[in-house]
C-alpha cells in the first residue's frame, strides 16, 4: 500500500515530465528526415567553410554536446519547473524550427574529409568515422548542435540558482564556444549552419525570456514606486 501510495506521489512530482515524450516525436521526424534525404538537397557552404582546417581533436567537445544538453534539462527537471519550462520550450520549439526548415528546404554540405586518406589513424577519427557513418551530411541548416549549446547556455545563465554561480557561467560559455567550432572543425557543418542556428537562438530568446524580463521589469518599478 505504502509503494502505491508513493508511486502515487512521485508521478505527481514529476508529472511535468510529460514533455519529454517530444523526443519520441524529433527522433521519428528527424530519422525519417534522414533516411529520405540523402542525395538530392540544395548544398550549404560558404568560403570560409575553405580556410577551416580539419582537426579530429574536435570530437572530444561534439561528443560533450550529448552530457552537456540532457545534464541542464535534467537538472532543471529536479530543481525548477519555471526554468525547467522556458528551457524546454526553447530547446524544443526551435528544434521543431529546425525539423520544418529541413522538410520544406532539403539541405546538405559536401564538406566532408576521406577519413581514410588523412594518412594518420586514432581513436579520434575512429570516434568520427563512426559518426560520419550514423550521421548524414544533410538536414544541418540550421544546426542543432548549435542551436541546443546556445539554448542550454542561455538556460543555465538566466537561472535564478545558477546566474550568480560565475565559474559555471564561465565553463558552459566556454563549453559552447567549442562546441560551436567542433561542429566546423570536424567538418559535421558550415559556417553557415552556426549563423542560421544564432538568428534563431536570437528569435527564440525574445520569444521565451524577453517576456519575462518585460513581467520582472514592471513588478520592479511598481515596487520601487510604491516605496517612494
Amino acid at each position: 500500500m505504502n509503494f502505491f501510495k508513493s508511486a502515487k506521489q512521485l508521478i505527481k512530482k514529476y508529472k511535468h515530465g510529460i514533455i519529454l515524450s517530444y523526443f519520441f516525436i524529433y527522433m521519428a521526424w528527424f530519422t525519417y528526415l534522414e533516411r529520405t534525404v540523402t542525395t538530392v538537397f540544395t548544398p550549404v557552404h560558404s568560403k570560409l567553410d575553405d580556410y577551416i582546417p580539419f582537426n579530429e581533436l574536435f570530437i572530444i567537445p561534439y561528443c560533450l554536446w550529448f552530457i552537456y544538453i540532457f545534464v541542464t534539462i535534467a537538472y532543471f527537471f529536479l530543481t525548477s519547473k519555471t526554468d525547467y519550462y522556458k528551457c524546454c520550450a526553447y530547446l524544443f520549439i526551435g528544434m521543431t524550427i529546425c525539423l520544418f526548415i529541413y522538410t520544406v528546404w532539403p539541405n546538405g554540405h559536401y564538406l566532408r574529409v576521406n577519413l581514410d586518406e588523412l594518412g594518420r589513424s586514432n581513436i579520434f577519427i575512429d570516434a568520427l568515422s563512426k559518426i560520419y557513418s550514423l550521421d548524414t551530411a544533410t538536414n544541418v541548416f540550421p544546426s542543432i548542435h548549435v542551436f541546443n549549446s546556445i539554448g542550454a547556455m542561455i538556460a543555465i545563465n538566466k537561472s535564478e540558482r545558477l546566474h550568480s554561480i560565475k565559474w559555471l557561467q564561465w565553463f558552459t560559455f566556454v563549453l559552447t564556444v567549442m562546441i560551436c567550432l567542433s561542429t566546423v572543425y570536424l567538418k559535421q557543418h558550415s559556417v553557415m549552419d552556426i549563423l542560421g542556428a544564432l538568428i534563431l537562438n536570437i528569435i527564440m530568446y525574445v520569444v521565451v525570456y524577453v517576456p519575462a524580463w518585460g513581467k520582472e521589469a514592471k513588478q520592479l518599478k511598481q515596487e520601487l514606486s510604491k516605496a517612494s
